[in-house]
């Protein structure tokens, strides 16, 4: 008999009935130190005092108006946004899924608007993940999303990840109109994209007219140590979705865009419901206003040297278990030489959460605001983790 929850997830045995920090309390008691933020949603730790009372305070006045009326919470974090990025113009949704419809959605009514509505392809690359609706799925075009959910939306031509021979050739095509492309795969394994081969990325599509999508969803939000990704690489985009860490944990996501191509989103052709409603905005304003500080990010950055250092001792320490390290700021990941299945189960014997991803990586995406003690502790539990496969 199907469950009352439409079994489309294979769950860990354990449920949580509060979080304080980077912990999490199990319904037996047993502390888990939270090494995943519920997939770097949590940017700011579990029940964050900032955004408690962001929350609280708002539910109080108004929860939700729909977007027939003003929204001064909505305008706020846009300006916001707007001050502190590339962007002119924002768009707010309820996930990354969702700013990926609209971003695609903006990119080929931007060609239909400039007389050119045949450049509708976007290229997108292999291991990529943008969600799970029709047009994400067809953007990754992988084998695991896309099987027996066709016939998927066309337009989407895939390439191999980090093959800029293929690239420079197909983005000259007449019909490509943009290129979507998250600066470091999180589901793909934590794969960093050289800031070389971004900065080119960029000069490519300025050379051909291509516009640039940046999915920033994962990689957003100070989790490298910029507020995002691209800034390392000294570049900007023409479009970029935003999700997750946003929110701090409430649902929450954008699509940042500038004038030029934002301009084509006139009234009537997208919305929302509960995009960009007060609750979330709340939160968000709280989120942004603590992570976009530049001390807060210089910390970030620190936090990061030191857990890196740590995992590399761990890694030279279990050379049976692990092969390295990759990633930026605090989006992390252990290249295992086990399934990364196998490791996430061990380390919840050993107290400690980790995400799985693709390439034998397991991910770690602590709170961006993790103490140093426990950095300190996560490297044990780590290595707790470690030390039972090798005896198993």
């Amino acid at each position: 008999m199907i469950s009352a929850v439409l079994p489309t997830y294979n769950r860990a045995p354990l449920s949580f009935e509060r979080g304080e920090g980077a912990w999490l309390y199990a319904e037996d008691g047993r502390r888990y130190l939270d090494l995943g933020a519920g997939i770097a949603v949590n940017a700011l730790g579990h029940a964050n005092p900032a955004l408690t009372e962001a929350l609280t305070a708002q539910a109080g006045k108004v929860w939700h108006l729909s977007n027939l009326y003003r929204i001064p919470e909505q305008e706020r974090l846009a300006e916001m946004l707007v001050d502190r990025t590339f962007a002119d113009t924002v768009f707010f949704t309820n996930s990354g899924t969702e700013a990926a419809e609209l971003a695609v959605k903006m990119a080929r009514r931007y060609w239909y608007d400039h007389g050119r509505p045949d450049r509708t392809r976007i290229l997108t690359f292999e291991g990529a993940f943008h969600g799970r609706s029709s047009a994400a799925i067809a953007a990754a075009g992988s084998e695991k999303m896309t099987k027996g959910f066709g016939p998927l939306l066309p337009g989407f031509t895939q390439l191999a990840w980090g093959d800029q021979e293929a690239l420079e050739k197909v983005i000259r095509e007449p019909d490509v109109g943009a290129v979507m492309i998250e600066p470091i795969q999180g589901e793909g394994g934590i794969r960093t994209l050289p800031d070389a081969c971004l900065k080119e990325l960029r000069a490519l599509c300025d050379e051909t007219g291509a516009l640039l999508i940046l999915d920033e969803v994962q990689c957003g939000i100070g989790r490298t140590g910029r507020l995002f990704a691209h800034e390392w690489a000294g570049v900007t985009p023409d479009i970029m979705m935003v999700a997750k860490g946003i929110g701090g944990g409430f649902p929450l996501g954008a699509v940042l865009a500038t004038e030029k191509v934002g301009s084509v989103m006139t009234v009537g052709t997208h919305g929302s419901t509960y995009g960009g409603n007060p609750l979330g905005c709340a939160v968000g304003a709280a989120v942004m206003g603590i992570v976009s500080d530049e001390g807060f990010l210089a910390e970030v950055r620190r936090k990061a040297g030191l857990f890196r250092q740590g995992l590399e001792g761990l890694v030279a320490s279990r050379p049976d278990v692990f092969e390295g390290v990759r990633g930026t700021g605090l989006m992390l990941g252990l290249k295992t030489k086990v399934a990364p299945a196998d490791f996430v189960k061990a380390g919840y014997d050993a107290g400690i959460l980790t995400v799985p991803a693709a390439d034998n990586v397991v991910r770690l995406l602590p709170p961006l605001n993790i103490p140093d003690e426990d950095i300190a502790e996560a490297l044990r539990r780590l290595d707790q983790a470690a030390s039972s496969l090798k005896a198993a």
